[in-house]
């Protein structure tokens, strides 16, 4: 029986009733439907696929048609998934109305929602990507798309300065009228206040138990991507190295011999064979 796709109602009920809901990031069709058949209730289609499949350092050289391409991928790999799109840079940066056209464009895609990234400077924009009816996930923290500003991929808001302005934009983002927001690198007993204090549903990449959700990468999850891993990330399964060794012993049986096998081959009448010599 095929999973019912969460709703956002459900996604905020989170907020009271103890539930933790799971977001997966995927790109492709074979891994969403991989995905789907699984108990998370959400796939991102994460602007991350800028270092995962494209092999940058980073995200900002993703545009919005690479989303939009991955997007249609998995929107028909998961049809019964939550899926959230993300907004790559100076998709929303530039002005409101241009943040609106794209977002509307992602949910043209098959995006459930998009998700945003920004502390308090992008509030208004989010708040009008909202009035023009699209649900809106936030992202604070780490936010890749501004790394350099931030140092690198370092944790955020250690100090009571840092963590006072990561409140700040919190509370801001949630007023603007997210339904949900990433809490990313951040101290665990920080992201705990920062869900008892906000309305919106909060997801945790590498943000503590305390959330209401949580988010990894499938790739990290399984093992594939080994370029670098988090230390928020624990590794389920070690595909990476399976296929390594998958690849291999195809390879040495085709060199001995052994591959294809008869069952692996096609047949033909040997009356018709007989008319070819």
């Amino acid at each position: 029986m095929a999973k019912v796709k969460i709703t956002i109602p459900e996604i905020l009920a989170t907020k009271h009733n103890g539930k933790k809901f799971k977001m997966i990031t995927v790109y492709d069709f074979p891994m969403a439907g991989i995905v789907d058949r699984s108990a998370a209730e959400l796939i991102l289609v994460g602007d991350s696929l800028g270092m995962v499949i494209q092999g940058h350092d980073g995200t900002i050289p993703v545009n919005l048609e690479d989303i939009l391409y991955h997007l249609k991928l998995v929107r028909r790999g998961a049809p019964n998934t939550f899926v959230v799109g993300d907004m790559p840079f100076l998709s929303y940066q530039v002005n409101k109305d241009e943040a609106i056209r794209n977002a509307g464009t992602l949910l043209k895609a098959g995006a459930d929602c998009v998700k945003m990234e920004g502390d308090i400077k992008i509030a208004a924009t989010v708040k009008a990507v909202v009035d023009a009816g699209i649900p809106v996930m936030g992202h604070i923290g780490l936010t890749p798309q501004t790394a350099a500003m931030m140092g690198g991929f370092k944790v955020q808001g250690k100090s009571a300065e840092a963590a006072e302005k990561l409140m700040e934009a919190a509370i801001a983002i949630d007023n603007a009228g997210v339904f949900a927001m990433v809490l990313e690198c951040m101290p665990a007993s920080l992201c705990k206040l920062i869900t008892e204090r906000v309305k919106c549903a909060t997801i945790s990449v590498g943000g503590g138990k305390d959330c209401n959700g949580h988010n990894l990468n499938a790739y990290d999850l399984v093992g594939i991507f080994d370029k670098f891993v988090p230390k928020f990330v624990k590794q389920y399964a070690q595909m990476g190295p399976q296929m390594v060794e998958a690849f291999d012993t195809w390879c040495q049986e085709i060199d001995d011999g052994t591959f294809p096998e008869e069952k692996h081959c096609f047949t033909m009448n040997d009356e018709d064979l007989k008319r070819l010599y």
